[in-house]
């Protein structure tokens, strides 16, 4: 059994979550188990950053779904956990995601396991007790194996970003209308263009896509769009 760090004198156990009443139960839960816990409910990235400043470092569970910043903006919890950690956080991402390259970027930045919110209580008191002796939390071939799914995302995500790329604006604008459904005539007469010079853009778009139909095209803007949504930068 690996040795992290020495064992957190009476840590807090800070539950960061955009939902009050999970949060709240949660922190009751892991009382009752002997652990001081707490919660704090995110408004704002910075506002969870303030939050951890201003306590001594301990266990986070944290949510990686976090709602919006007051513009619109989500707030992507993978972003704050090389901030916690360089604090002296501990961090275990306790999220209903299941999507392993996102967990894997956790664990990349400094997490040390993933636990999902339908874990029974008693397995997360044990990861919570297990961060804080600091001992590992995670098997460390789970780990890899998360991890490698998040790498091997963003090579999928340069990969598409390269054949993008090669698009000029207006061939980037012929694959957005596609990607609406809209047809080939109905994109001339917007740009007031021919038929014929649509037709030569869309041929240009497929050759730089390296595919061979509209349909292959607009599913490689979907999945670019997804893996840009899911964090994969």
């Amino acid at each position: 059994m690996s040795t992290l760090s020495c064992a957190l004198p009476d840590p807090t156990i800070l539950i960061i979550d955009d939902h009050d009443l999970v949060a709240t139960s949660l922190a009751m839960c892991l009382r009752s188990a002997g652990l001081r816990a707490q919660r704090h409910a995110v408004r704002s990235r910075e506002d969870a950053l303030v939050a951890t400043a201003t306590l001594p470092p301990g266990v986070a569970l944290l949510d990686l779904d976090l709602g919006r910043e007051p513009d619109g903006t989500l707030i992507d919890g993978t972003t704050l956990i090389e901030r916690f950690c360089t604090a002296g956080w501990r961090v275990l991402v306790l999220s209903g995601t299941s999507d392993e390259a996102r967990i894997g970027k956790a664990l990349a930045a400094g997490a040390l396991a993933g636990i999902p919110k339908s874990a029974a209580l008693p397995v997360l008191v044990t990861a919570v007790r297990r961060a804080m002796q600091g001992v590992e939390v995670m098997h460390p071939e789970r780990r890899r194996l998360f991890i490698a799914a998040h790498l091997r995302r963003q090579d999928q995500a340069r990969a598409m970003d390269r054949r993008l790329g090669r698009l000029t604006e207006r061939e980037r604008a012929v694959l957005s209308r596609l990607a609406q459904g809209r047809r080939a005539q109905s994109i001339a007469e917007e740009f007031s263009v021919s038929l014929a010079t649509v037709r030569t853009q869309i041929r240009a778009v497929l050759g730089k896509l390296e595919v061979d139909s509209q349909l292959a095209a607009v599913s490689l803007l979907h999945d670019y769009q997804r893996t840009l949504r899911q964090g994969s930068s």
